[in-house]
């Protein structure tokens, strides 16, 4: 779900290189010993003050999974959480919940820490503790080459409080098993970790004064809309990330949590987020309902052809009468920002929707556009993905399941 131009030009690659990727399908576990995707594994980090960090990271998860349940292989990631102990709950435990439900024997989580919020001159010797064991679980999940993904959530705000040598972490972390992602998330990520990584994305918030005089739609917004644009990586897995934590609500509070997820200027084949959606849908039956629409193409500012208004029309009507609707507690419309900044869809009736939308409806709008629309703000969440360093930008080949 990351920029229209940017999956169909990768969707392109792929298939170029399909009859060169292939290789016998077998079943089993696959870990980062036996990866053959691509030599090295890469260094994600999200930090920033905005939301979707540990939504991205999710994300990219059930991509993983999927993509690994569709080469009839399965991929285990160990999820480590920093700084998340007992006693609080946080927006991502439904999203695990229903990864470790539909995805038995694939997923390892571990908590360390306190719930409570300090800063270092409040930190004691049980923080110190707990991040050291954490720390010594990651550097065995590391060592061990047995997991292709490992999640470290929040580590970044761990160093930042002094409670784990920055040099140890940068040296194991860079010592990795070749084919093992590691994804760190959390603000304030230290600049030694930032210049080992491959791949650094800042989730930035966009905070508006709640002032009618300045912004009147926001004091008629009915909440839960958020917002996710910008140049860099982490648009589509946070949106991905909601729709597991809509699933995980409906499993813990034993209630129905339908999600719908649209897709505009997506026509076609070969997107990996369908091996994510579709890995849901048979996992979670009933839950989760998906349409795509468009061309298989690129649509260019100026060069819209009539279909391409047809397929936006065709998809928004459905949006809006879903929403309208109260029947999902999750709507995610992605790449809807690029189609409205292509004029393919009028602002107004997108507005209007969305002011008449049923309060425990959640919208989920994605994205990169130019021009930010006015729906921008009624968002109660605006976070803009900011690249400051892509490795695909010094020419290392894409993984599918884990870029795009």
């Amino acid at each position: 779900m990351e920029s229209q131009q940017d999956l169909n030009t990768s969707t392109s690659s792929t298939k170029d290189q399909s009859s060169k990727r292939q290789r016998k399908k077998s079943i089993g576990i696959v870990t980062a010993a036996d990866s053959k995707e691509r030599i090295h594994g890469q260094l994600h980090v999200y930090d920033g003050e905005g939301k979707g960090k540990s939504q991205a990271a999710l994300g990219v998860v059930l991509r993983t999974i999927g993509l690994g349940i569709c080469e009839q292989r399965r991929t285990r990631v160990l999820l480590l959480r920093f700084l998340k102990g007992p006693g609080r709950s946080y927006d991502e435990d439904a999203a695990i919940e229903a990864l470790q439900q539909g995805f038995p024997h694939l997923i390892d989580q571990v908590r360390t820490g306190r719930s409570d919020f300090f800063t270092a001159q409040e930190s004691n010797m049980f923080d110190k503790s707990e991040a050291k064991r954490g720390w010594d679980i990651a550097k065995g999940a590391i060592a061990s080459a047995l997991y292709s993904v490992v999640v470290l959530d929040e580590l970044n705000p761990v160093l930042d409080l002094g409670l784990l040598p920055v040099d140890e972490v940068v040296k194991t972390i860079s010592s990795r098993p070749d084919g093992m992602e590691v994804i760190v998330t959390g603000r304030a990520a230290p600049q030694e970790l930032i210049q080992a990584a491959e791949l650094h994305s800042e989730m930035r918030a966009h905070r508006r004064l709640e002032s009618a005089t300045e912004y009147p739609m926001l004091s008629l917004s009915p909440g839960g809309i958020e917002i996710y644009t910008g140049e860099g990586k982490g648009k589509s897995t946070s949106a991905l990330g909601k729709a597991l934590q809509a699933i995980g609500k409906g499993i813990s509070q034993d209630k129905s949590h339908r999600v719908l997820i649209l897709q505009w200027l997506k026509g076609g084949s070969g997107y990996t987020e369908d091996a994510a959606i579709a890995a849901l849908r048979d996992s979670y039956p009933h839950l989760v309902d998906h349409l795509r629409s468009g061309r298989d193409a690129i649509v260019w500012r100026g060069q819209q052809q009539p279909i391409d208004y047809v397929e936006a029309e065709r998809a928004w009507e459905i949006a809006r009468a879903a929403i309208a609707s109260g029947l999902y507690k999750t709507v995610i419309l992605d790449e809807l920002n690029p189609t409205v900044d292509l004029e393919l869809l009028p602002v107004e009736p997108i507005v209007e929707t969305l002011l008449r939308k049923p309060s425990e409806t959640e919208v989920i709008i994605t994205g990169r556009c130019k021009n930010h629309p006015s729906y921008f703000d009624l968002a109660s969440v605006h976070s803009e993905m900011v690249c400051h360093k892509h490795y695909a930008e010094k020419g290392v080949e894409l993984k599918r399941g884990v870029d795009y």
